[in-house]
């Protein structure tokens, strides 16, 4: 019985040296074959701590044939942290070929800075190493072109394609591409702005290159401006005389209202004069309606005698009649 319960022990103890030999010898072999030995134990616990040995040990590989010596422990931890360990690695490795000082660290932190940009610390150390031009404005936008207004009134439209590197510096919390081009098209913007005339721009378009590296696009960005180049300018619209016209059209537009209120104005002072004329008609009117009845009273007073009023009717038919003399027309006269 127990011989049986060893020869058990026995073979459960075979299984479980054969179970870590298969998964881990291979691992510790090449480990030691490329003089970065990692135990065996090491290996194991790797596994309990769900991180992939293969993947530790292969980026240690790398780094180790590339003259860097970074421990198990460091890989580790930025692997648990979430980052890409194998770009990371390559990046390092980018980096001390090229001449660029980049700690383990500082890429560790790119790596995870770009973990949600599609980006990489690799494709950053590549940047780095040769820059990438950039299009102002970003053709993705569906702009083509920047258009900025000369003193003289006269609008051009500018291309330009910065070259830009990243600066591993201030890539973590440094702006993206974005900021780059939106403060070169203000730049350009100022530039052509500021120049008295279109033509000056158009005669010398490496002045908007001048100034906008003169004022420091590049401060607290990811990357560092190496040129900017104006690739296209031309003359878009002469913006002052269409705005002049505009203007003068608007002034036209307040010169007519102002004269329809003064008509309006006008016709309701006449119509105003012709109604105060007709109250001062009816007036009239009424007070010769008086007049009869003045006459009848002055007969029963006493004090208009028939002579009186013979006289009076004499000098209303006189007056009548050099009124109708007056009136009539050369024609009849001739």
């Amino acid at each position: 019985m127990t011989g049986l319960i060893l020869g058990v022990v026995g073979i459960f103890a075979l299984l479980i040296v054969g179970f870590f030999l298969i998964n881990f010898f291979g691992i510790w072999i090449q480990a030691r074959a490329a003089g970065v030995p990692v135990g065996l134990v090491n290996l194991l616990f790797m596994r309990f701590r769900k991180v992939s040995p293969a993947v530790i040990v292969n980026s240690r590989i790398t780094a180790a044939k590339a003259g860097l010596d970074y421990s198990t422990d460091q890989l580790e931890a930025h692997y648990l942290a979430g980052g890409d360990i194998i770009n990371v690695v390559l990046a390092l490795v980018a980096a001390e070929k090229a001449g660029i000082s980049l700690s383990f660290d500082r890429a560790c932190a790119i790596d995870l800075a770009t973990k949600d940009t599609g980006k990489t610390v690799l494709e950053a150390v590549r940047t780095s190493i040769n820059p990438k031009v950039i299009d102002c404005p970003n053709p993705g936008s569906g702009i083509t072109k920047i258009t900025a207004v000369a003193k003289d009134g006269i609008a051009v439209n500018v291309r330009a394609r910065v070259t830009v590197r990243t600066n591993l510096d201030r890539f973590v919390g440094g702006a993206t591409e974005e900021t780059i081009i939106a403060r070169v098209g203000e730049g350009i913007v100022t530039s052509v702005g500021s120049a008295p005339s279109y033509k000056s721009v158009l005669e010398n378009p490496d002045s908007i290159s001048r100034l906008v590296l003169e004022k420091g696009v590049d401060s607290a960005t990811a990357f560092e401006i190496l040129s900017i180049d104006i690739a296209d300018v031309d003359v878009a619209d002469n913006v002052g005389a269409r705005l002049q016209t505009e203007q003068a059209e608007a002034d036209k537009q307040v010169a007519q209202a102002k004269a329809e209120m003064r008509r309006a104005a006008a016709v309701a002072s006449e119509q105003e004069m012709a109604a105060r004329t007709q109250e001062m008609r009816a007036k009239v009117v009424e007070a010769e309606a008086e007049v009869p009845m003045a006459i009848a009273e002055a007969f029963r007073g006493g004090k208009l005698g028939v002579m009186d009023f013979a006289k009076y009717e004499n000098v209303i038919a006189d007056t009548k009649m050099r009124d109708s003399i007056g009136e009539e027309s050369p024609e009849t006269k001739g």
